[in-house]
């Protein structure tokens, strides 16, 4: 039948996920790092999810589609609240965000996190007295493809651009590396360098960065996640200074300022 129905260009989409907890049938999921509409008997064409995606990649077509299916929309959100779905997609743990509260059926995986504050520091082990550390992550997700450029814990923030291997290499690095600082990790040899760029001078341009911090490993092929940094900050005409971390198998740290 020729009715109205949900078109995402995903083109636009970079999959931040706005637009996710406004759909109460859960025809919206976040999959491979873009907005999907799973099922065309799912969306009811009402548009409930327009206004809320920051890059204007969601519009009402007409178009062929089956007809909206209340009933298999009932059966959809059973089975994926059974498999631990149908959660707040945005769920903050402290502070808010605009999409805070809703439920959806998004991947917990990629759901933007705002981490509560702990005690950070040392700790005692109960069990064999040592001295343990408390976690200086501050959000979620972490991976570079997922996290949205406008995620609200970039804003004026030091980012960390984290070469994925360092943080099994270097013992002290939520305390030494991470505190203080909104994070995004990559593989410089495995991921897409293209986009990988193009995300990153989102991030920089939308964000008033304070500093950009580069960790990576002293292999060469890990040298790309500096090059992406310095060309992402090229594209997006910014000054962010940049400094680089570079850490070594044997999990020694040297460090300087690239400016």
């Amino acid at each position: 039948m020729l009715r109205e129905i949900v078109h995402i260009d995903e083109q636009l989409c970079d999959g931040c996920g706005l637009c996710v907890p406004s759909c109460a049938e859960g025809a919206l999921q976040i999959v491979n790092g873009k907005a999907r509409l799973i099922a065309d008997k799912l969306c009811d064409g009402m548009g409930a999810c327009l206004g809320h995606c920051p890059r204007g990649a969601i519009r009402i077509e007409s178009r062929e589609a089956p007809a909206f299916d209340e009933a298999a929309v009932a059966q959809h959100l059973r089975s994926d609240a059974g498999a631990g779905g149908n959660k707040p997609f945005f769920q903050v743990i402290s502070g808010t965000h605009p999409g805070a509260g809703h439920a959806a059926s998004g991947c917990p995986g990629s759901s933007f996190m705002a981490l509560a504050s702990s005690t950070h520091g040392a700790k005692r082990d109960d069990r064999g007295g040592r001295v343990t550390e408390e976690s200086e992550l501050g959000h979620w997700p972490v991976q570079l493809r997922l996290l949205s450029p406008h995620a609200p814990v970039l804003k004026n923030a030091r980012l960390l651009v984290c070469a994925d291997c360092v943080p099994v290499a270097y013992p002290n690095f939520h305390q030494n590396l991470l505190c203080g600082r909104a994070v995004v990790i990559g593989c410089p040899k495995f991921d897409d360098n293209k986009e990988a760029v193009e995300r990153l001078a989102q991030i920089i341009a939308l964000n008033e960065l304070e500093e950009v911090a580069v960790a990576r490993m002293t292999v060469p092929c890990c040298m790309g996640i500096m090059q992406a940094v310095l060309e992402a900050r090229r594209l997006a005409g910014s000054l962010v200074p940049v400094r680089e971390m570079i850490v070594d198998q044997r999990g020694e740290l040297t460090e300087r300022l690239i400016g």
